[in-house]
């Protein structure tokens, strides 16, 4: 039996609630078999091959039979061919389930209004066809032999027996497959005549309508699948993609079209998942004293409660980003911080130390998702020169969270109102109020994602599967991008020179960084005397430095922009990479001066604001560095930045997460002054590599096999 098609269809599947009934073959499906020349006979069996299966695993007639109705435009459950729809379905349920209905109902408005387009190339398809037709263009024809086909223009909704028009004769072909078809002919003309067959069937076909959908759809790019994208055969002229993309710069889909407001509230929302991680990675330092009473170890061995969660964090940002590169911003987003509370809490509730410091651990690896997720993220909704402005808001409140951390901290050590459990509880708190903030008010972000919801809603709506999202043509899985995240930052670090030194740079920054949370025990309440919550709020100078830092903002905005216009004046497009080296050119020197000013000023004889000043030009210096190296590294890198910010980051928390168990011993046998000397002069070290990279960078990127020329 042929398929049935109720009104209100399109090729395969309906707009709207039509509904398809039986067994369902597609438009696109009958190319396959036109370029092929195979027979599909009336009365095939249930198991029977079917040769439109040629791009997909084996299936049957029975496995293309289906009943189902599309609500309203949005994705319904289908054939096993087509579960990459269902697929979705789940995903977005973590998701903002809004979004991804918007999404069908734009994508339903563009599809009805793109039918006309398709409708109009038809029909001059066919007025081509007539006027060219020749002996020599291999007119198809139906014999008399061949059951009776489904040959129905879908576009004029016919039925599939439609005598009138199915009875023997010529049908024109689209205009855009004579060649095909020609060749195809040959190929299967030849096999007869080799194998003794005196007659040839060929089913016919009455033109494409979803190829000319598939052209007519703005944003659609048409081309052939490539032996690497799956291709099986490349003889076949008939295997084609519908590559889905944005209609134009200016598609109301693409987040960097999005309204202000809404790109604004995402942005503070991840910084807000930055500045949680960051502030639970400090807060247990400042009620180290009270932890190690509680469980009878030294003050050393406590500090693994901080040491262990930012190894954790380190080791977790390998597997953030290939996973959000699979599934998306937000499930990772909403995955990680939701295991990362579960572990907050079950420190907070640690019978011993052990217990302790496995889930400081595990705490650490879960919150470690902005710090690699966080710069694609705004990378999806900001574009470069937006950049400019955005990415400081993130950075402040990454850098900020670990600076207010011993604040909170503080006050609870010395508190006879609570335990010292309670920065535990304090931080599960936040978490609990920015993970309800990000479920409900969090759109996703990510670009490949949006064109797969793009790509279903369309398979839905025309039945037709060749629709797919440039990243679902080669459908790599997550545990080859798993893989290929494991040992590809390693191999960026050992033969990219940027990548090495930037990431020796910010080790050294959250070195210095890390140390002060028990160094500022030694240069504030032994030198000064101060109370554990008064030298919590000592951290306070360095934010205010990342304040200062920011303020350069508007300076920098202003200079990319003259130097973007003179660059379009030479024909150029884009900012060289090496522009985002202005903030650590105008940083660097801030932070061995500040340890210098700290370490030897730091003394009873000399006030206690001197330190404190000395701390807002250490902060100041540090956003400063932070924000280049990020930018820097992205840019240069751009589809590689993902694994070299990874490695970046692992290498910077690890050492870090080693310095703040010998920063005890190294303050107690060196000294403030000579500890903070030794830091200085490593930091010193360091600050020549933004105004080399200025310099050098063009030609250290032109040398590179990674980077961006």
């Amino acid at each position: 039996m042929g398929p049935v098609f109720e009104e209100g269809g399109l090729g395969v599947g309906a707009i709207g609630s039509g509904r398809v009934i039986g067994d369902v073959v597609g438009d696109e499906d009958w190319l396959d078999i036109a370029a092929e020349g195979d027979v599909v006979e009336e009365d095939a069996e249930d198991d029977t091959t079917l040769p439109f299966c040629t791009n997909r695993p084996p299936c049957t007639r029975q496995h293309a039979s289906f009943s189902w109705i599309l609500p309203s435009g949005i994705g319904a459950g289908v054939s096993p061919e087509m579960d990459v729809v269902v697929g979705f379905i789940p995903s977005t349920v973590m998701q903002s389930i809004l979004q991804y209905r918007r999404f069908g109902r734009h994508i339903q408005a563009q599809h009805e209004r793109d039918r006309e387009k398709a409708k109009a190339i038809n029909e001059q398809k066919k007025d081509d066809w007539s006027e060219s037709a020749s002996p020599h263009s291999s007119t198809i024809t139906q014999t008399a032999e061949t059951s009776v086909e489904d040959s129905r223009d879908p576009e004029k909704g016919e039925q599939a027996h439609d005598e009138q028009s199915n009875q023997g004769g010529e049908l024109p072909v689209s205009a855009e497959l004579a060649f095909e078809s020609h060749r195809s002919m040959q190929r299967a003309s030849t096999a007869d005549t080799q194998s003794g067959m005196t007659n040839t069937s060929i089913v016919a076909t009455l033109g494409s309508m979803g190829t000319n959908l598939g052209t007519a759809l703005t944003g659609i790019n048409v081309r052939d699948r490539t032996t690497k994208e799956g291709r099986k055969d490349p003889t076949v002229l008939s295997d084609k993609v519908f590559v889905v993309g944005y209609e134009g710069d200016r598609d109301s889909l693409n987040p960097h079209n999005w309204s202000y407001g809404t790109r604004v509230w995402a942005t503070v929302n991840i910084a807000f998942i930055g500045w949680i991680v960051g502030f639970a990675s400090s807060v247990d330092s400042a009620v180290l004293v009270q932890a190690s009473e509680d469980f009878g170890v030294s003050e050393v061995v406590e500090s693994l409660a901080t040491g262990l969660f930012l190894v954790g964090f380190g080791t977790g940002a390998l597997f953030a980003g290939p996973v959000s590169e699979t599934l998306g911003r937000n499930p990772v987003y909403i995955a990680t911080l939701s295991l990362f509370m579960v572990f907050v809490m079950a420190s907070a509730l640690a019978p011993n130390v052990g217990a302790q410091l496995a889930f400081r651990f595990m705490a650490g690896f879960f919150g470690s998702t902005p710090l690699t997720c966080a710069g694609g993220s705004i990378s999806d909704l900001w574009s470069p020169m937006e950049r400019v402005y955005a990415f400081p808001v993130f950075a402040n409140a990454a850098f900020m969270g670990p600076i207010l951390g011993p604040v909170v901290g503080g006050f609870i050590g010395e508190s006879n109102l609570v335990s010292w459990r309670w920065t535990e509880w304090v931080t599960l708190i936040i978490s609990g109020l920015i993970l309800v903030s990000v479920v409900f008010l969090q759109p996703e972000t990510y670009a490949p994602i949006l064109l797969k919801w793009k790509a279903a809603h369309l398979r839905a709506l025309t039945g037709d599967e060749r629709y797919r999202a440039e990243v679902e043509i080669r459908e790599d899985t997550i545990w080859l991008r798993l893989r290929r995240a494991l040992y590809r930052p390693f191999i960026l670090t050992f033969r990219e020179p940027v990548i090495m030194l930037l990431a020796l740079y910010l080790t050294v920054i959250y070195i210095i960084l890390f140390t002060f949370l028990n160094g500022y025990t030694f240069i504030f309440t032994e030198t000064y005397g101060f109370s554990e919550g008064i030298t919590g709020l000592s951290f306070i100078g360095i934010g205010i430095g990342l304040c200062v830092a920011s303020l350069l903002v508007p300076f920098v905005y202003k200079a990319a922009k003259n130097d973007l216009a003179k660059i379009k004046a030479e024909g150029g497009t884009r900012l060289p990479p090496e522009f985002r080296l202005w903030f650590a050119m105008l940083g660097a020197p801030a932070i061995p001066i500040a340890l210098f000013w700290m370490g030897w000023t730091a003394r009873p004889s000399v006030s206690y604001w001197s330190p404190l000043i000395a701390s807002v030009l250490f902060g100041y210096g540090i956003l400063c560095v932070f924000i280049s190296s990020y930018q820097y590294i992205i840019d240069s890198y751009e589809s590689y930045s993902a694994s070299a910010l990874a490695s970046v980051t692992l290498i910077r928390y690890v050492a870090a997460g080693g310095s703040v168990e010998y920063a005890i011993p190294f303050y107690t046998n060196v000294g403030v002054p000579w500890t903070c000397t030794i830091l200085g002069v490593i930091s010193a070290l360091c600050v020549p590599l933004p105004y080399l990279f200025f310099v050098f960078g063009p030609q250290i990127r032109k040398r590179s096999k990674y980077a961006v020329v």
